[in-house]
């Protein structure tokens, strides 16, 4: 079963691995690009803003490209934009062989071509500029400066008009920039795959531990399934709520199985015994009668007195037969809970109708009543003289005429308690653990062994419970408690 587990992205722990690591990325993803993007507005926003106070000093001056040439703050601005060599005596050839400058300015005609200031010829990257700007009078109108490309580099640029007509073209080199954000970039994209795999281990190995007790479940399930009906969910040792009630449902619904499982074994075993002996105590009757049908049959039984001996015998066969058969058939309404006729009943009384019914069958028997007064309680008064009728036929079938027997009954803590007791032989331990078994006989005895089942069982149905205590040589008693108002048959 554990192989299940391991089928990578068709197990549980992969699913949810695969699904924090998914969100953490969809997150890292978000959250560079908004970043990202917040950089480059802001630092596009200063060099904008740089370029936008260039512009509107040229502009507000009102100069023309000639006066330019004379005042300081041409000096001032090409300082900042006009690329210079860092070696006086280097030509513009080898001037346009440098790399593109950080900044550009240069002057444009309304054609867009470069014009020389101060008598210089315009670089390759000022000829580039004005390449780049098609239309500067649209770019000086626009008050925000514009993406443009020079020799290779990304610019901003804008314009301002002079009064003369000529255009003044002014950018800012963005490669720097751009550099920044690619290399913030990759560094995002660095300690994100960094935190992704850190993610990822943490959660198998969260999950792992979290999941034990689920896979403990997979593995008490199988064990049970292969038969260990005593296999249960251990508890782990940091159980979340959720799974401890899990555990604690499925425990408790294991322990309900087995003990279903245990009373099927233990009816089937029991109802497999009791047709074996119901049919053991049937053939002996029928075998008998039998018999002395062949007997009669055959012209055996010649004399008078036989006939009527065989006859007898077979009465007395037929009247065992039906007597055991009544007593299944008791059996069996009691295992299908009948309705009781419940009713005051006063539990004295029967008592001592029994006793007196035990006095007229074996007058030397000592009997002794212990019942002071009326006991009342609500049962069915035909089902507890039953009760009393077995208790006193197996004291008179297992004991001899001579032993004594006391029948009591009394209400104590709200039950009625209800004794027979007998000084007879008694029973070992392994017989009195059986003697509520359907056609049991302690040594053999004779009987039907059907009577103290039926005591149980009447006694079942009126919610009560009965029990005996017996040893070798200090015979046996037999004590049946009765509630005062019995609950539904169980």
């Amino acid at each position: 079963m554990r192989r299940v587990h391991r089928h990578g992205i068709h197990s549980l722990r992969a699913k949810l691995t695969a699904a924090n690591v998914g969100l953490l990325a969809l997150g890292i993803v978000v959250a560079t690009a908004v970043s990202l993007m917040g950089m480059r507005h802001y630092l596009v926003d200063q060099v904008d803003t740089e370029l936008t106070k260039m512009r509107d000093s040229l502009g507000s001056s009102q100069l023309t490209l000639r006066q330019i040439d004379s005042l300081s703050v041409l000096s001032v601005v090409s300082d900042r934009l006009m690329p210079r060599s860092t070696d006086e005596g280097t030509d513009t050839r080898n001037a346009d062989s440098r790399p593109a400058p950080e900044s550009i300015f240069t002057a444009v005609d309304g054609r867009g071509s470069a014009l020389a200031i101060f008598a210089v010829e315009p670089t390759e990257a000022q000829r580039g500029l004005a390449r780049a700007v098609s239309d500067p009078l649209a770019l000086s109108t626009d008050t925000d400066p514009h993406d443009v490309t020079v020799l290779g580099d990304t610019y901003r640029a804008t314009a301002t008009r002079l009064p003369d007509g000529t255009y003044i073209l002014m950018a800012t080199s963005t490669e720097a920039l751009h550099q920044g954000i690619a290399k913030a970039l990759k560094l995002d994209l660095a300690v994100g795959t960094l935190l992704l795999a850190l993610l990822a281990c943490l959660t198998l190995f969260s999950v792992r531990r979290r999941m034990r007790p689920l896979e403990d479940m997979v593995e008490t399930s199988s064990a049970i399934a292969e038969g260990d009906l005593t296999r249960r969910v251990p508890s782990s040792h940091h159980p979340t709520q959720e799974v401890e009630q899990l555990r604690l449902a499925l425990n408790s619904m294991l322990h309900q199985v087995e003990t279903a499982y245990r009373t099927r074994e233990h009816s089937a075993a029991q109802l497999r015994r009791f047709v074996a002996d119901a049919s053991h105590e049937l053939r002996t009757p029928l075998a008998a009668i039998r018999g002395y049908l062949q007997l009669y049959d055959q012209g055996m039984l010649v004399e008078r007195e036989e006939r009527r001996r065989a006859w007898d015998r077979m009465n007395g066969e037929v009247d065992r037969m039906g007597r055991l058969v009544d007593e299944l058939l008791t059996l069996a309404r009691l295992d299908q809970r009948p309705e009781l006729r419940l009713r005051g009943v006063d539990v004295s009384r029967l008592v001592r109708d029994s006793a007196q019914d035990l006095r007229a069958q074996q007058p030397g028997r000592p009997v002794t009543v212990e019942a002071d007064g009326a006991v009342l309680v609500r049962a069915d008064e035909s089902g507890l003289r039953q009760v009393l009728g077995n208790l006193v036929a197996n004291v008179r079938t297992h004991t001899s005429a001579e032993v004594p027997v006391r029948l009591g009954v009394e209400r104590v803590d709200g039950v009625v308690r209800l004794s027979v007791e007998d000084q007879g032989p008694g029973l070992g331990p392994e017989d009195a653990a059986r003697v509520f078994d359907r056609f049991f006989r302690a040594g053999g005895g004779a009987g039907s062994g059907l009577g103290l089942a039926i005591v149980q069982g009447v006694v079942r149905a009126h919610g009560g419970e009965v029990s005996v205590r017996t040893a070798p040589g200090e015979g046996l008693a037999v004590t049946v408690t009765l509630p005062a108002r019995p609950k539904a048959c169980v």
